[in-house]
């Protein structure tokens, strides 16, 4: 009999210090979370698509455009704690996949990049890198990624990583930009979710910093696209150009 399918779940809170409602705004007509529901759809690699809130008003909105809500505590810290605290009601499901909710264009090819890396018994946590351009090198915004060579990351920093100390070297060596999804194994999950932060998490301000900190592998899958997030309410007229094709 074969394992259960991963289950992705789309972490959404009302109360953003930048854009309160932010998974209710109406992007091309549909909700923001409406978006994600269905790119996540789209991939077929999910058993369930779920979306894990604390808010009623988003728990409607999902439930009126034939999503699953499921309400989770206003206590949860981040999106993992959220995440995990759904898997705990669900031994049942091996792998978890945590989408943002504020990626309506994500790729459902990438989702299945993740998703498949679980393929490997051996992966615990997994998540996503691209090329790093050359005008994204110096932004502390764009957090990179340094590789191993079976692809499990060894760092992830807001600087620039690798350094490059002789020119002649620069040709061997990738720069990855990191991208903000990740799948775990349920015991991962469970194990991450009651962690204290950890001082280069604190350092960087980066949460998968924690996992690495405990020792825990974290797999990247590698793909090519770029996504446009919804971090302000400036952000909804680009997903709207982009969607139009502009």
């Amino acid at each position: 009999m074969s394992a259960p399918r991963p289950v992705a779940v789309i972490p959404a809170r009302y109360a953003s210090t930048r854009f309160p409602g932010k998974p209710l705004a109406s992007i091309a007509g549909r909700p923001m979370i409406e978006h994600v529901w269905r790119r996540c759809q789209e991939a077929l690699v999910f058993g369930e698509v779920l979306v894990a809130t604390d808010d009623v008003r988003i728990q409607e909105a999902v439930e009126g455009f034939g999503g699953t809500a499921v309400m989770t505590s206003p206590e949860c810290a981040t999106g993992t704690d959220r995440v995990a605290e759904v898997a705990r009601t669900r031994a049942d499901v091996d792998v978890w996949v945590n989408v943002q909710g504020d990626e309506p264009l994500v790729d459902p090819d990438t989702l299945r990049v993740l998703a498949g890396l679980f393929a490997d018994p051996a992966v615990e946590m997994g998540t996503l890198v691209r090329p790093l351009e050359a005008a994204e090198q110096a932004s502390p915004h764009v957090v990179k990624a340094v590789l191993a060579l079976n692809g499990d990351a060894l760092y992830f920093s807001r600087a620039l990583l690798p350094f490059v100390r002789e020119p002649g070297e620069a040709g061997a060596v990738r720069h990855w930009a990191h991208l903000g999804l990740y799948g775990y194994r349920r015991a991962t999950l469970l194990r991450l979710a009651g962690l204290s932060p950890t001082p280069l998490e604190g350092a960087e301000k980066l949460e998968q910093l924690r996992a690495l900190e405990h020792g825990v592998r974290i797999r990247c899958g590698q793909v090519a696209g770029h996504t446009v997030a919804v971090d302000v309410p400036g952000d909804v007229a680009r997903v709207e150009a982009v969607l139009r094709g502009g």
